[in-house]
């Protein structure tokens, strides 16, 4: 501690964000921005549209009540029943043995492990990773969770927790799974969105404080900064530059892109841009020292994005930090605006080209997305309406059915999250997929307003910005054809839910 209060940096950083501060309080500027604020709180009240959009709607509301939300909540808290009957019945016989204490300890700390999982699973290299790591791991946390519900009686699996959108939607999957034209192919993409499911329900379930959630959150950005440090190693030593993932004659000079433990680097860059806002929720909410270790993490963090050179990811995290700054002082906008403005001439040349690109129709991958679209749309035409069933394998052996692209081969997958779910479970399923994005930002932007704790307001914002942002690079990317990827989306979802959850149990402490 006597080394960061004795820091000349620091204090010099403190000084100046603490002067930047008053003088913006003070400025015309900032109460020119407080006088627009009024009028567009004034003009959003008394837009019926608005008032439309914000309401609870009428499912939502009534779907802890409801028979249905009862009946699958407790269905899915069965062993849950069943081990805390084992418990009561036999509680001196179980309270006398080592193990047994031991068990339910660990279980009453799943958030610890669900943050370990994380780690591990960010930190393992992709010739070593396999899929069935995250469907065990995510199966084994649930049962120790199950164990440690044995002797407290208020821990369960809080499906209801979850609102009526994630019932549904995981119905949607089931009947996708069902009405697959290959089941065979589609069970192993189920057993993804089965794991997906999981780690979030275990998310909003086991965290009930704060520190649970920091502590959880803390190991997963361990885990990612151990990725983007090796992802900098790379880029200081290089990597072979591969032609398919990034057209030479308009990127020239461009270097290999880093990819670290990860297949690809969009799947890397998609990574840094889903944790990377939690890393900086994280330094505001810590102490100093916790402040300096976030600091640098979010350094290599930073730098391993622009080293996987995607501009989509890069597009993201922008989003993500501008939806963050808006949420705790949307005054700041504009200084961040006209800071990442004047921060342009002091980039690397080559991601000031690659940035360049992002509008260049001459780009062949933006081409490339064009053309699965169009060839996309064929397999829409015919079943737009019931899906050929859940995971990209399936998708890829219909699109044999159907013309090639324009280089004789077929499509992998949509390279689009929405129309991917939409042609993998028909119309119902992407609407529902829909629903239950739009509702859980809507409830997170709720909770965000009526938070008194500041550290969960700021995991807040930056769970909902990064959100927003892979939500973004979801229109021009498939980001769940990487399984990791796929379970830190739902990760992050759940980070959320937990939140939303913190807030809800303070709310009536507070009134």
């Amino acid at each position: 501690m006597s080394i960061t209060e004795n820091s000349v940096f620091l204090r010099f950083f403190l000084a100046f964000w603490l002067g930047l501060k008053n003088a913006a309080a003070n400025s015309g500027i900032n109460r020119l921005c407080l006088g627009l604020e009024r009028s567009a709180r004034r003009a959003l009240s008394g837009s019926l549209l608005w008032n439309f959009a914000w309401r609870e709607g009428a499912v939502s509301k009534s779907w802890q009540d409801s028979i249905a939300c009862r009946l699958f909540t407790a269905i899915l808290n069965i062993p849950c029943a069943i081990v805390k009957v084992i418990w009561k019945a036999g509680k001196p016989v179980w309270e006398a043995s080592l193990f047994c204490r031991l068990l339910t300890a660990l279980g009453g700390a799943t958030s610890f492990f669900l943050g370990l999982f994380m780690l591990v699973m960010l930190m393992v290299p992709h010739e070593r990773w396999n899929n069935l790591y995250g469907l065990m791991g995510a199966v084994a946390l649930t049962a120790l969770f199950v164990a440690g519900s044995a002797s407290r009686r208020q821990l369960r699996l809080e499906l209801d927790t979850l609102g009526p959108y994630m019932t549904i939607y995981m119905a949607f999957i089931c009947l996708a799974l069902l009405g697959s034209l290959s089941t065979h192919l589609s069970l192993r993409f189920f057993a993804f969105h089965l794991t997906s499911f999981l780690l979030v329900l275990l998310v909003v379930s086991s965290v009930r404080r704060y520190e649970q959630l920091q502590l959880m959150v803390s190991l997963a950005v361990l885990g990612l900064s151990v990725a983007a440090l090796y992802g900098c190693w790379q880029g200081y030593v290089g990597v072979d530059i591969i032609p398919s993932q990034q057209d030479m004659a308009v990127n020239a000079g461009m270097p290999g892109r880093v990819y670290s433990f990860f297949d690809n680097p969009n799947n890397f860059a998609e990574q840094l841009e889903m944790l990377l806002p939690l890393n900086l929720a994280l330094f505001l909410n810590c102490r100093w020292r916790g402040k300096v270790l976030s600091l640098l993490s979010l350094c290599l963090g930073v730098a391993a994005i622009g080293f996987t050179y995607g501009r989509a990811s890069w597009i993201g995290l922008t989003l993500a930090m501008l939806v963050f700054a808006a949420l705790l002082d949307w005054r700041w906008i504009p200084v961040l605006l006209v800071l990442g403005l004047a921060a342009i001439p002091f980039l690397p040349e080559t991601i000031y080209n690659r940035i360049l690109t992002i509008t260049n129709t001459e780009d062949s991958s933006t081409q490339y997305r064009f053309t699965i679209y169009d060839t996309t749309a064929n397999l829409m035409r015919d079943y737009w309406h019931r899906g050929v069933g859940l995971g990209s394998d399936v998708m890829a052996q219909v699109f044999q059915t159907y013309p090639t692209n324009f280089d004789g081969t077929y499509p992998v997958h949509t390279h689009n999250n929405y129309l991917q779910m939409w042609g993998e479970a028909g119309i119902w399923g992407i609407l529902s997929f829909l629903g239950l994005l739009g509702w859980q930002v809507k409830k997170g932007l709720k909770a965000f307003r009526a938070a008194a704790d500041p550290r969960v307001r700021r995991m807040l914002a930056a769970a909902i910005g990064a959100f927003c942002g892979i939500l973004v690079i979801s229109l021009a990317e498939y980001t769940w054809f990487y399984p990791r990827n796929m379970f830190s989306y739902w990760f992050l979802f759940g980070i959320i839910a937990a939140c939303v959850k913190l807030v809800t149990a303070e709310t009536p402490a507070r009134s």
